[in-house]
């Protein structure tokens, strides 16, 4: 079973230390897939998804230690997102700054239908969030489960598959196939809740 993962505000806290390596060992692990994710569906190429997720976590660990969180005035997840959405902001400006026109208005109308408007972007930063906060606690239950009762899961919940074509393909009963997906349902809702991801 995998280790649980520090509460997110003692995580928080933890990464205010720069010499603790474990914490922001975690805090890449769980916050850079997000970040660059969002990124890359905001219409980056990989290699500049991956510099901006850079930028953003070098970012926070400047200002980390003098960040007051208080979950009352916010989510740290909500902080984030305005720092990624500034570095983005900052990146495709000084994009659009050394790129030559052609000056066709038909070019500046095809970009201005490719700006996503801000809440869009924050729309597509929860749906990011909850994608990355699903594939964290599916791979933690992935690992706690037998083979078949994750493939009895995936098959229903994911792929849609009914539970008789789910437990015709594993040669279970569909009692056994909707029990299964009935126990890593509850896994993950668990799991969920453990999540570091604030």
């Amino acid at each position: 079973m995998a280790d649980s993962p520090q509460t997110r505000l003692s995580l928080l806290v933890r990464i205010r230390d720069s010499q603790d390596a474990r914490a922001w060992t975690e805090f890449v692990d769980v916050y850079a897939p997000l970040i660059h994710g969002f990124l890359c569906k905001q219409g980056l190429q990989d290699a500049d998804a991956a510099d901006l997720t850079q930028e953003v976590l070098r970012a926070v660990a400047r200002t980390i230690k003098h960040l007051h969180y208080d979950p009352a005035r916010g989510s740290f997840r909500s902080w984030l997102f305005t720092v990624v959405r500034n570095k983005l902001r900052n990146f495709l400006a000084k994009r659009k700054r050394h790129c030559q026109g052609s000056g066709d208005s038909d070019v500046q109308e095809l970009l201005q239908q490719h700006a996503a408007p801000e809440e869009d972007q924050a729309e597509l930063w929860e749906r990011e969030y909850e994608r990355r906060q699903f594939a964290w606690a599916a791979e933690r239950v992935r690992g706690e489960v037998q083979e078949s009762t994750w493939e009895a899961f995936r098959r229903t919940a994911i792929d849609g598959q009914s539970g008789q074509e789910a437990a015709e393909l594993l040669g279970m009963s569909v009692a056994a196939v909707y029990l299964a997906k009935s126990r890593v349902m509850a896994r993950l809702k668990e799991q969920i809740k453990q999540c570091p991801l604030e």
